[in-house]
């Protein structure tokens, strides 16, 4: 494993929900993309007020450690929206928001920020034999869509059902005229997420799964009917599927619970 020093050369705002973070500099030099559609990376944010102070954990096997004595970086995981090693530059997208991390960096951004990035890691693996895949996906999910339709091949069908909060953010994915988008208005932390529901009504079922893919992504505890319904319903083989937790919807704290509970027993 490599830890990078990635410095910020672009922010390009793509929805009022999505914002676009170059990175580059002399630390991405040596970055080594998968290739893969759903490649990720762990990021590692400034724990103080300087943007441009990150304190880069240490290589420690497959894993890292952080320098002793130095403060731990804050860290969050997320996709790889391009990779471009002659320039020695990634693309990351991140949904903006003002909890936790990673959102209120993203929307502060500006070049000559500093990130550290370690090396990446895939998950998407589409069968050599696949004729059709299935991808659906959340707003966190999207960057990876993209990147899997911009170099899906033309003799894989593919059909895209992404859960957004407007409509100029499914156009983000490329198009192809193998390639069948639609989009689903909501979820995404605004209303109860549909992604269940998506892959129960979307999945083809009429097609064989012996010559298929499926692919989602989305906030964890939403994929659990998918997960169920792919792997005990359906049956489908281990490798003709993969499912992603990418988010955690927050807990409420106990007072809201408390509010939540009365509510229900009125």
């Amino acid at each position: 494993m490599i830890i990078h020093r990635g410095v910020v050369t672009r922010v390009v705002p793509l929805s009022s929900h999505l914002v676009r973070v170059t990175l580059g500099g002399p630390g991405l030099a040596g970055f080594l993309s998968t290739g893969s559609g759903d490649e990720y990376v762990r990021m590692f944010f400034p724990h103080g007020e300087d943007p441009t102070d990150v304190v880069l954990p240490e290589p420690d096997g497959d894993w890292w450690k952080t320098p002793e004595g130095a403060p731990e970086a804050p860290m969050r995981t997320y996709t790889i929206r391009a990779a471009r090693p002659e320039s020695g530059e990634i693309d990351v997208d991140f949904v903006v928001h003002d909890d936790g991390v990673a959102g209120p960096w993203a929307s502060r951004a500006q070049p000559g920020h500093v990130l550290g990035v370690n090396s990446p890691t895939a998950l998407y693996e589409l069968p050599a034999d696949a004729r059709w895949q299935f991808l659906a996906a959340d707003l966190t999910g999207l960057p990876a869509i993209a990147r899997i339709v911009e170099d899906a091949t033309a003799t894989v069908r593919t059909r895209v059902v992404v859960e957004v909060l407007s409509e100029e953010e499914a156009d983000l994915i490329p198009q192809r005229p193998h390639v069948e988008v639609t989009a689903v208005i909501g979820g995404n932390g605004a209303t109860p997420s549909r992604i269940g529901e998506i892959v129960r009504g979307e999945a083809p079922r009429s097609l064989p799964f012996d010559t298929g893919y499926v692919w989602v992504a989305g906030e964890t505890a939403a994929l659990r009917d998918a997960r169920k319904y792919l792997h005990r319903e359906l049956a489908i083989a281990p490798d003709r599927f993969k499912v992603v937790g990418y988010w955690n919807r927050p807990e409420p704290d106990r007072t809201t619970r408390r509010r939540r509970a009365v509510s229900a027993r009125r």
